[in-house]
């Protein structure tokens, strides 16, 4: 039976992975730390100021995370469900839909979108607000430029990280998020914070929900359906079928209330 790999975290651009991770040279890590340092700084961010922050430090081994995530596969639909605990996120999907009513019915008449998909999306990625990450997405990208993992992408994201926080007055080192560097309870890289993301406020669940609308819109332009935008939020087909089976479970309990 074909497997599938399970995409973890939200990154929206495909890129191959290393068949394994490899030990990081300590003295090549140091120099591609000095490389972004130099860039950073030119750019007129005071970027050495920022790693000597006592806050500031390198994830352990961020390649073998990468890795170890992608090699999880699943042979169906039901074991899929079962590794994302979608049972508790249908449990308490109710509470989630009643709770933020009136910002869900907003953001469906002003981008268009079913409030049921954006609550389906946030449900998925977050548990509703449960989870937000336990790392920092500044430390998240620089370790994975300092590895050498997907180099290219991750010092793309930090720019895009600097330009948002320091548009926001934000300190980039109180920001949580997955080892991914993906933040909220949408799950939003940089590049998409800063071409989505509406608010100031990332920890705010109604700017959750207006983002994740804002963000399907412009998808469902191009595409021309909402399942196809789910789809690029995350390239995914079990993604993309397990926020629609949450979409629809979350119809079904409104139902019910009436």
């Amino acid at each position: 039976m074909k497997k599938t790999i399970i995409t973890l975290f939200l990154l929206f651009i495909v890129m191959p992975l290393p068949a394994s991770a490899s030990n990081p040279d300590p003295v090549k890590m140091k120099e591609n730390i000095k490389e972004l340092a130099d860039y950073f700084e030119a750019k007129g961010y005071a970027f050495n100021q920022m790693i000597e922050d006592p806050r500031f430090k390198l994830v352990e081994d961020i390649t073998g995370k990468f890795t170890r995530a992608a090699e999880i596969k699943i042979e169906n639909f039901e074991d899929y469900q079962g590794v994302i605990k979608y049972d508790r996120k249908r449990e308490k999907i109710r509470d989630f839909m009643t709770e933020y009513a009136a910002d869900l019915a907003s953001a469906e008449k002003e981008y268009g979108i079913p409030k049921h998909v954006i609550a389906g999306i946030i449900g998925i990625e977050s548990e509703f607000g449960r989870y937000k990450g336990s790392y920092n997405p500044f430390n998240a990208y620089i370790s994975m430029y300092a590895e050498g993992h997907r180099a290219t992408f991750a010092k793309a994201q930090l720019e895009e990280l600097l330009k948002f926080t320091k548009e926001r007055n934000m300190d980039v080192l109180s920001l949580e998020s997955s080892y991914a560097g993906a933040m909220s309870y949408a799950q939003f890289i940089p590049y998409s914070l800063n071409r989505w993301w509406v608010g100031d406020d990332l920890y705010h669940m109604p700017n959750n929900i207006k983002s994740v609308a804002n963000y399907l819109a412009h998808f469902k332009e191009i595409t021309g359906s909402v399942e196809k935008a789910v789809f690029r939020y995350n390239p995914s087909s079990m993604y993309t079928k397990v926020v629609l089976a949450l979409a629809d479970e979350a119809v079904l309990v409104m139902e019910e209330t009436k």
